[in-house]
């Protein structure tokens, strides 16, 4: 049914017909007539947030433990759309689907350099999935709704709604369009039949195969990570998983390695470099696998499925490319390799598992235990070992705190790991915890931060104190920024340029000051203690604690290196060595 309504009445009707129940933004006068119908309804709450960035990396929080739920943000034009870059270019990389609707100023006035103008289609361009400005009161039903499509379907993405303040003020015809799909954009979802019994043919016939997973099981939905389970169990082959990629396949699990890449183990990278078949399900050969691109997996044959056509051979030529979604075709896999009664080698299998299990006996996760000082690995172990029977949602900052989380929180489901992976993105963790826990009201939700990195968006602690949001921000403090001071010591002869973290403040007062709980620790004795006093507070937590101060991250692939050549951690110095597949030293 037709109805006649303003534009920015039409905003929120189109919210509430594609089932948005939270807005995540921040009022500015070219969206105050959107604003004005927000607050003539309840079906959509808005949620305030305190900076436009932290409005976005909250929409992906939801977006991704809502398990395929579009997350959505309102914000005003000029700053308010520049604010939301980073979220926009962060949600890009890490394939999140979100719509954000950024007001404009009137059309008249576009090119004018009117206040608060500015050119955020061309900003956003290359940052976003689509993006769309309304010139039109009668494109403006098409365009919202076609935006939620063309954000959740294929590769996720972002998508922006530019709206002129004349257009939100203007009247005109909505309904809900029957069909809200795109002319042009249909992606590919069922792969190549004759491709997909090719690679069965490929993975029944290896020698020394691994499952290289990625980010892209987790979007595809539940299904998919239960069917790389199945096929994984058909198998009997080991998997592997990018950082994007963790909790598709349970880290309990005896066929699990290990997240791979720069901080990943030395199993699943000496795995991945010596397979004779890799199958690549959702990952897109990044440089952090790779290392160096013409040292990689250089033996081996490849199977690459990705939803992105432009994915396949973009970065590793591959032998097999199926373009589709993963859950798809993952249940094809497991249908062909049923009815075909497929059957590995047994023998070679077995050999392949000894010679794996011999790289898993080097321990690289391994780090110098203590009784005075918290290690930072130690207090990620004990917060998995203190919440792991309470299913809770892990969220990060960026930095060595991040790559620690990975390492040692053991994820067993999909879609309880947020984290900013492409971009590396500072202060994506407090938000991001913010609207995870706005679409899990129950659940326990954990930053897990830096104490550099928590500052970037300290502000939503004013967010979650507003929303009564009992989010966990639990910081490694180790008055660094401890990914750069690794690279310096590393890299750049210990030359610790501007990467002490001084002036810090006091976590517990800052706490407090916010509405808070605060918590300090720097006792191992005492920490356990400490992190159940963090669970069981009904409300928003800053834990500090401390750590030792100069404690490197390892495994790691050092910049230009291949990746089977990673340093490991030498206990005698604590600084590392590089290793090679055959527990060699290199200079």
């Amino acid at each position: 049914m037709s109805e006649m309504m303003t534009g920015a009445e039409m905003v929120v009707r189109a919210l509430q017909d594609q089932g948005v129940e939270h807005l995540f933004g921040y009022p500015g006068g070219a969206v105050l007539p959107i604003y004005d119908a927000i607050f003539q309804q309840d079906k959509v709450k808005h949620v305030l947030v305190r900076h436009e960035q932290g409005a976005v990396h909250a929409a992906e929080g939801y977006a991704r433990s809502g398990a395929g739920k579009v997350g959505c943000v309102l914000v005003t034009s000029g700053p308010g759309a520049t604010n939301a870059v980073t979220g926009l270019t962060d949600a890009l990389l890490d394939s999140i689907p979100l719509v954000v609707i950024t007001g404009q100023v009137p059309t008249h006035l576009i090119g004018s350099d009117a206040f608060q103008e500015c050119d955020t289609v061309g900003i956003t361009r290359s940052c976003t999935k689509h993006n769309y400005l309304v010139k039109s009161i009668h494109d403006l039903p098409r365009v919202l709704h076609e935006a939620f499509y063309v954000a959740a379907n294929g590769r996720p993405g972002p998508v922006v709604i530019d709206i002129p303040k004349d257009i939100q003020f203007a009247t005109g015809t909505y309904s809900r369009p029957r069909d809200n799909q795109h002319k042009t954009y249909r992606p590919v979802v069922k792969g190549d039949l004759a491709k997909i019994k090719a690679a069965v043919e490929l993975i029944a016939g290896a020698k020394k195969p691994i499952f290289y997973t990625g980010g892209g099981v987790i979007n595809s939905g539940p299904q998919a990570s239960a069917l790389l389970r199945e096929l994984a169990r058909l198998t009997g082959y080991p998997v592997t998983s990018t950082l994007m990629g963790l909790g598709a396949f349970p880290a309990a699990d005896k066929q699990w390695l290990g997240m791979l890449g720069m901080h990943g183990t030395y199993e699943a990278n000496l795995a991945m470099h010596d397979c004779d078949v890799m199958i690549n399900i959702g990952a897109r050969f990044d440089d952090r696998i790779t290392g160096r691109i013409d040292g990689f997996s250089p033996r081996s044959k490849k199977i690459h499925i990705d939803i992105d056509p432009s994915s396949i051979n973009k970065t590793v030529k591959v032998d097999i490319g199926i373009v589709g979604d993963c859950a798809h075709v993952l249940e094809d896999m497991v249908r062909i390799w049923r009815e075909t009664g497929a059957q590995t080698d047994k023998t070679a299998l077995a050999a392949w598992w000894t010679q794996i299990e011999g790289w898993r006996g080097r321990k690289s996760l391994a780090y110098k235990q203590s009784d005075t000082i918290i290690k930072p690995q130690y207090a990620i172990e004990r917060l998995y070992q203190l919440t792991k029977d309470r299913d809770p949602f892990i969220t990060t900052e960026v930095g060595q705190h991040q790559m620690w989380a990975a390492q040692h929180f053991h994820f067993q489901e999909p879609n309880r790991w947020m984290t900013s992976g492409g971009l590396g993105t500072m202060g994506y963790g407090l938000p991001a915890a913010i609207g995870v826990q706005m679409k899990n009201p129950k659940a326990l939700v954990i930053d897990i931060a830096g104490e550099a990195s928590i500052l970037m968006n300290m502000q939503e602690m004013s967010t979650a104190v507003q929303y009564r949001l009992p989010v966990k921000i639990f910081i490694l403090n180790n008055e660094y920024m401890g990914m750069v001071r690794q690279w310096q010591e590393l890299l750049h002869g210990g030359r610790y340029s501007e990467s002490y973290s001084e002036s810090l403040p006091d976590f517990v007062k800052l706490a407090e000051a916010y509405g808070g709980h605060g918590i300090r620790c720097d006792d191992p004795a005492k920490l356990d203690a400490a992190i159940m006093e963090m669970i069981e507070t009904p409300k928003p937590v800053i834990f500090d604690c401390i750590v030792a101060k100069e404690e490197n991250c390892f495994p790691m692939i050092p910049s230009g290196k291949a990746h089977n050549e990673m340093i490991l951690p030498d206990f005698e110095g604590d600084t590392g060595q590089i290793i090679d597949a055959k527990g060699k030293q290199l200079v």
